[in-house]
């Protein structure tokens, strides 16, 4: 039997174990830290559980797939609920905007801005549906190994119909007049890391799938899924090493032929790295030929998406909202994206998302209580960025607090704070070593997206293969199981197997 070595148990890892141990591989999984997860991890204390990362289900049918490729039935692991209403966006303090699942209150509430704009609107969405299935078929569902698997002509023919090169907040503003509508639609760009102002329009695809697929929810939140990949790995008799992290990958004859943890060397036929790419380049792969173009000097050029500040609140109260996700918009979006891209400062005016569970599963918090989580964008780590310092935490912290009650549910949410975690981009560099604190990774530039987006397959060194949100396809949870599926059929294609053929040995 070959042995499999994956690196990170990211969902990512998590993913690639699964359907590599289940494909009948002797599959090792090793983790830094002391649970799985990676960033869609969690935090508990004093009776309240927090997702550290994700909380946004989207794309339901792609977390499920991770399950029933090895024969499961996802509603044994991940029983999932669809959010209603989908989303609360706020522009102001008395002006908002409520998202949903149903087609017919969607309609009334964009008919309630304008018919005109409610027009445009649909217009807008099945121009995106029409482009996300070209997408999905010729480049999200597909890895690139050498010029020929992109420079064809069908898939120059496909890149051209998906009117890449122009960005996304341009591209919903040919269809949609009214900038309250335009800002609840561009946004989304912001979940993968990248401005809307300079993002290929491509990305407007995220909007497009909260709308027409829906928004769920798992019990027990977003680690759920974590910990149901966990479960079926070690049900299929996976080799689970946590808090072991990898030093090194081995390299010998131009191949990785396993990794240095834990002070020893574990031998294997092939490695899978779910470690952010840009970290596993600059620190686990010490050949200089197996790095090929990725050089320290490459690497530190690359473009780098966002990051996060994220306050996890323990609240001795509930508040009567029933929104699960809302959105709060600064007045001078425009300038506020500018802050985090252009000018690399912390906004003197955030927009900010929140995470409200405890209506749909109250086991997250104590009787009575409930959990908040608000995330603000902020510019990656650079020596021109934001220092991250007691101060500057406890100052923006207070900022954020400000915004919250004034333009919240969420009024005096100061007086019932019981419980209090902060999560900076210094965080996701030391806890995930997310490159610069990049929570999203690589940003997805049109340089830096499909064939011009690290391989899922090395191209400089054999046996050797990538999954994660630095890698193809990209960023965001659905695309990172893609991003395990496509480093799985790589591996597979090499091992002399068809690709997809993951039934047992």
């Amino acid at each position: 039997m070959k042995r499999v070595i994956v690196i990170g148990a990211g969902i990512g890892g998590l993913a690639a174990a699964v359907r590599l141990q289940h494909a009948g591989y002797e599959v090792a999984l090793y983790e830094k830290e002391p649970q799985v997860g990676g960033k869609m991890s969690r935090i508990r204390g004093d009776g309240f559980t927090f997702d550290v990362g994700p909380t946004i289900v989207m794309m339901p049918a792609l977390y499920r797939e991770a399950f029933e490729a090895c024969g499961r039935d996802a509603d044994d692991y991940i029983p999932m609920e669809k959010v209603e209403p989908l989303m609360d966006v706020s522009f102001g303090p008395n002006e908002r905007l409520r998202l949903s699942n149903d087609l017919s209150s969607v309609t009334e509430a964009v008919e309630a801005v304008s018919e005109r704009d409610a027009q445009g609107y649909f217009t807008y969405l099945a121009l995106l549906y029409k482009r996300y299935l070209i997408a999905k078929d010729n480049f999200l569902e597909r890895s690139f190994r050498g010029p020929l698997d992109f420079y064809n002509p069908k898939s120059l023919v496909a890149g051209a119909r998906l009117h890449t090169l122009g960005d996304a907040y341009s591209s919903v503003s040919k269809y949609v007049k009214d900038d309250r509508l335009r800002k609840a639609l561009a946004f989304q760009t912001l979940y993968i890391g990248i401005s809307p102002y300079e993002g290929p329009s491509l990305y407007m695809i995220i909007p497009m799938i909260e709308l027409l697929y829906g928004v769920w929810f798992m019990k027990g939140g977003m680690y759920a899924m974590a910990q149901g990949l966990e479960r079926l790995f070690l049900e299929q008799g996976g080799e689970l090493h946590l808090s072991t992290p990898v030093d090194r990958i081995a390299i010998e004859f131009g191949g990785a032929r396993g990794v240095e943890a834990g002070g020893r060397l574990d031998r294997a036929d092939y490695v899978v790295c779910d470690a952010d790419f840009p970290y596993a380049m600059k620190r686990l792969v010490g050949d200089a030929r197996a790095r090929g173009k990725y050089t320290d000097a490459k690497i530190d050029s690359m473009s780098y998406s966002c990051s996060c500040f994220v306050l996890y609140l323990g609240l001795d109260k509930r508040y009567e909202t029933d929104a699960v996700h809302s959105i709060r918009f600064a007045p001078d979006f425009e300038r506020n994206v500018a802050d985090l891209f252009d000018d690399e400062r912390f906004p003197d005016d955030p927009s900010f998302y929140c995470y409200a569970p405890c209506s749909l599963d109250a086991s997250l918090a104590p009787e009575g209580c409930q959990t908040l989580y608000v995330l603000v964008p902020v510019p990656p780590l650079s020596a021109n960025g934001p220092a991250w310092g007691p101060a500057e935490v406890a100052a923006r912290r207070d900022l954020v607090l400000d915004l919250v009650e004034r333009e919240t549910a969420y009024g005096d949410v100061r007086d019932h704070i019981v419980f209090e975690r902060a999560f900076t981009p210094l965080d996701f560099a030391e806890r995930f070593n997310a490159c610069n604190g990049a929570t999203f990774g690589l940003r997805p530039t049109l340089f830096q997206s499909n064939y011009w987006r690290p391989h899922n397959k090395a191209s400089a060194c054999d046996n050797l293969y990538f999954c994660g949100s630095s890698v193809h396809p990209g960023a965001g949870v659905p695309i990172v199981l893609l991003s395990a599926k496509l480093a799985v059929e790589e591996l597979l294609r090499d091992d002399g197997r068809a690709a997809g053929a993951e039934g047992g040995r």
